[in-house]
C-alpha cells in the first residue's frame, strides 16, 4: 500500500520541504543552504572579475601577437579567451541563482581581479604572463573550494570544473614555452 501523503518518506520530511518550497523569492536557494550566501557571492564576483581580465588579456595577446610562426600560439590564445568567457558566464549565472548581482563594472575590474592585465609585446612574455595568471587562478579556485567545503555543493562542483580547465590552460602555456 502506498501512502502518498507521508510526512516522512525514507527519512525526508516531504511536508516541510514542500512548505518551504513555496517561498518563491529565494529562487534556487532553499532552507537547507548552509553557506554564507553573501560571502559566496563576493567570492564568485571576484572570480568573475578574474575571468573577465583573463578574457581581455588573452584577446589582447591574440590580436597583438605577430609572426607567421606564431599562428598556433595565437589560436591557443583565442581558444583560451573563449573558455575564460564561458567560465565568466557560469560564475555570473551562479551569482544570480544565489540571488546576487554579477559585477561587470569595468571601472573596478582590475582591482577586484586576482590576476593582472598584461601588455607584453613579445610572444614569450605573453605566454609567461598567461601561465602566471593561470597559476594564480588555480590557487584562487583551490582556496575558494576549500573555504566553501560541503556547504554549497553546486558552487563547489562548478568551481572544481573551472579549476580543472585552468589547470589545462596552465599546461598548455607551459608547453608553449621555448
Amino acid at each position: 500500500m502506498h501512502e502518498l501523503n507521508n510526512t516522512v518518506h525514507k527519512g525526508i520530511n516531504t511536508d516541510a520541504i514542500r512548505a518551504a518550497a513555496r517561498n518563491f523569492d529565494d529562487g534556487a536557494v532553499t532552507a537547507g543552504y548552509q553557506a554564507n550566501r553573501k560571502q559566496v557571492i563576493a567570492m564568485l564576483n571576484a572570480a568573475l572579475a578574474t575571468e573577465l581580465v583573463c578574457v581581455l588579456r588573452y584577446k589582447r595577446h591574440y590580436y597583438t601577437a605577430s609572426g607567421l610562426q606564431n599562428g598556433p600560439i595565437k589560436a591557443e590564445f583565442l581558444q583560451h579567451a573563449a573558455e575564460e568567457q564561458a567560465h565568466a558566464n557560469l560564475l555570473a549565472e551562479r551569482i544570480v541563482q544565489l540571488n546576487g548581482k554579477p559585477d561587470f563594472n569595468p571601472a573596478t575590474l582590475i582591482s577586484r581581479s586576482h590576476v593582472e592585465y598584461d601588455e607584453a609585446e613579445d610572444i614569450q612574455a605573453m605566454i609567461k604572463a598567461n601561465l602566471i595568471a593561470e597559476r594564480v587562478a588555480i590557487e584562487s579556485y583551490r582556496q575558494m573550494i576549500e573555504q566553501i567545503g560541503e556547504t554549497d555543493p553546486t558552487t563547489r562542483h562548478m568551481l572544481v570544473g573551472i579549476m580543472a580547465m585552468e589547470e589545462e590552460h596552465a599546461d598548455d602555456m607551459r608547453d608553449l614555452l621555448v
